[in-house]
Parts: structure tokens; C-alpha cells; sequence
């Protein structure tokens, strides 16, 4: 591996774990030239969907999308990065399950919501406004009551 920050290629492991639930492997690692750290991300590859967008076009599944959404949605949110990188293994982890070769935009959507309603309640109603494009404070009001009623969680 690299080291990011001098590009030798001669890096050392200080420290592996296993997150999100056993899908990825941590590594701690430094560069044994400059002595900088880095972490590290490793997960098997396997083959994802391409991805048919509303508009009928189609791309290749790209996690950098789904975790940049993510993230925005639960920006300044007290959400540990493991459990949105778990989060995000288990939507993967459907997607795969499908066994299509390609899948709707919005079956990836729907599969985050319904983790991130156990996840975090604001970034489930900050997804949602994303997702089904709200376009009024009234729409907001409605995804809350569903949120309430599909919890049990009192206003």
C-alpha cells in the first residue's frame, strides 16, 4: 500500500479489527519513510447492480454516492462512522441479495430509510425530504407522523 502523504511504498500494519459486523477489515498503518499514519478500509469485492437512475439512465453502483449522501444526512448527528459504514454493508448486502443485475434508484433509497429510521430519526426525515423531493413544510409533518406511527414514539 502507498503511504498517501509521501507515495513510498512501503507501509506497515500497526493495528487490524474487524467493523461493520465482519464485512470490513481496519487498518491502522504507517509509513515506515515519513513515519505518517493512515487508516485503511479492506472488504472482499463483489459484483454490485448497475443502477437504473429515475430518467432511465443507468450507472455503475458507486458507494462514495451512498456514503456522501449519508453523511449529509446525518451531518452534526451523535452517529458513530462505524455504524454508518454497518449501515451501509447491510444495504449492499440487499442489493446483492436481489440477485438482479440491475436495480432501481429507488430501491437503494428505500433500503436506507428503513435503516436509518433505527439509525437516527432526524436524518431519516432529512433523507426522506432528499429522496421524495418534499416541497412543502406540510410534506415534513406527514413523514414525521409516519415516523411516529412507524416507531410507536409519541409527538
Amino acid at each position: 500500500m502507498y503511504c498517501p502523504f509521501c507515495r513510498a511504498d512501503d507501509t506497515k500494519v500497526i493495528d487490524s479489527r474487524l467493523v461493520a459486523e465482519g464485512c470490513q477489515v481496519r487498518r491502522r498503518r504507517e509509513c515506515t519513510v515519513c513515519h505518517e499514519r493512515f487508516t485503511t478500509f479492506e472488504a472482499a469485492e463483489l459484483v454490485m447492480p448497475r443502477i437504473i437512475k429515475r430518467d432511465g439512465s443507468r450507472e455503475p453502483y458507486n458507494d462514495h454516492k451512498l456514503r456522501a449522501g449519508l453523511m449529509r444526512a446525518l451531518e452534526k448527528r451523535p452517529v458513530p462512522l462505524e455504524q454508518v459504514e454497518t449501515l451501509i454493508s447491510k444495504v449492499e448486502s440487499q442489493l446483492r441479495a436481489t440477485g438482479e443485475r440491475e436495480v432501481q434508484s429507488e430501491l437503494i433509497g428505500q433500503l436506507i430509510m428503513e435503516q436509518l429510521v433505527h439509525l437516527d430519526k432526524v436524518a431519516y426525515v432529512r433523507f426522506a425530504s432528499v429522496y421524495r423531493s418534499f416541497s412543502d413544510i406540510k410534506e415534513f409533518g406527514e413523514a414525521i407522523a409516519r415516523l411516529d406511527t412507524r416507531t410507536g414514539d409519541k409527538p
